[in-house]
């Protein structure tokens, strides 16, 4: 079902389905033999939401092809890697450079103010939807994990007026912030995705940092995809609620993100994504990813 103004949704369904999905990439990322990254809460997290398909590959129950068009779910692993990756790499460097107060757009079941090395004194606020951070506040307390940061579960929408619950929370916006916004602009319709740079910058204190991705014609490149994975879940989970990931994001041109905050004092930096994968010592394949290719890892400082 396409998006609709106002519209809500679990970890099984729509746009949260996508957040179990990534959890279950981070969980199967995390358990191959030279793992680019380590994600020890993912498995219990995919689980608990139970989608069969998703809660079998993390436990280790479906074997995927790996070549071919039928290889998404793979593929959706390497990226999946990679990204994380990018983004650990970014709060890490920020906390290196003396940043004590990070932030999550659209937190979904990121572990990362549980996983991550945070230095003394940092803030990591998580902004989701209340049901999302609920659930994933309880699945964790549950198996006995304990936040890494000073965490602060901030549960509103990011429609909402999401700054006023940040400062509620005690969000500090004369402290340079670490902000991160991953795997979310294409969730968002263009007009929001300007709004949300433009909050970002009333927020951030120069010195602040944003991480984020930009993905031309996403909407095409994810229809294309996410047949093969529609596939592979329907058979595993036939009365499971299973989204079109293309109907989950907006289309309609929207503005450059490097223009847009290069135009609003901030200094981007770019790379495309084989670019990403060379970094990390990966194997870009340009026929499984071509979708892809043209898709940027952004970083960028606010003067």
């Amino acid at each position: 079902m396409a998006r609709i103004d106002g519209d809500r949704w679990d970890l099984a369904s729509s746009v949260g389905a996508t957040a179990t999905m990534v959890a279950a990439a981070r969980a199967v990322a995390s358990r191959e033999p030279d793992p680019l990254i380590d994600d020890p809460f993912a498995a219990a997290l995919v689980r608990a939401v139970g989608i069969d398909f998703f809660t079998k590959l993390v436990d280790g129950e479906l074997t995927l092809p790996e070549t071919g068009e039928s290889a998404v779910a793979s593929v959706m692993t390497d990226v999946m890697a990679v990204r994380t990756k990018f983004f650990d790499d970014f709060f890490t460097d920020a906390a290196a450079a003396g940043i004590r107060q990070a932030v999550i757009l659209a937190s979904g079941l990121d572990s990362r103010a549980y996983r991550l090395n945070w230095p003394d004194g940092t803030v990591v606020f998580e902004i989701d939807q209340p049901e999302v951070l609920e659930f994933k506040d309880s699945t964790l307390a549950e198996i006995g994990a304990h936040p890494s940061a000073d965490r602060r579960a901030v549960a509103v929408d990011l429609r909402d007026d999401w700054p006023a619950a940040l400062r509620t929370h005690g969000f500090d916006p004369r402290e340079p912030t670490a902000w991160s916004a991953e795997g979310l602009l294409v969730y968002l319709p263009p007009e929001a995705q300007d709004r949300l740079f433009d909050a970002i910058t009333d927020l951030s204190a120069p010195g602040s940092r944003l991480a984020t991705e930009y993905h031309p014609d996403a909407g095409a490149s994810l229809g294309q995809r996410s047949r093969a994975l529609r596939e592979q879940w329907r058979a595993h989970d036939p009365d499971g609620a299973i989204p079109d990931l293309g109907d989950l994001v907006y289309s309609g041109e929207r503005n450059h993100p490097a223009d847009y905050l290069a135009g609003q004092d901030w200094t981007v930096s770019t790379r495309t994504r084989p670019e990403v994968f060379a970094a990390y010592g990966r194997h870009f394949d340009g026929g499984a990813l071509d979708m892809l290719k043209n898709s940027l890892a952004l970083t960028a400082v606010k003067s």
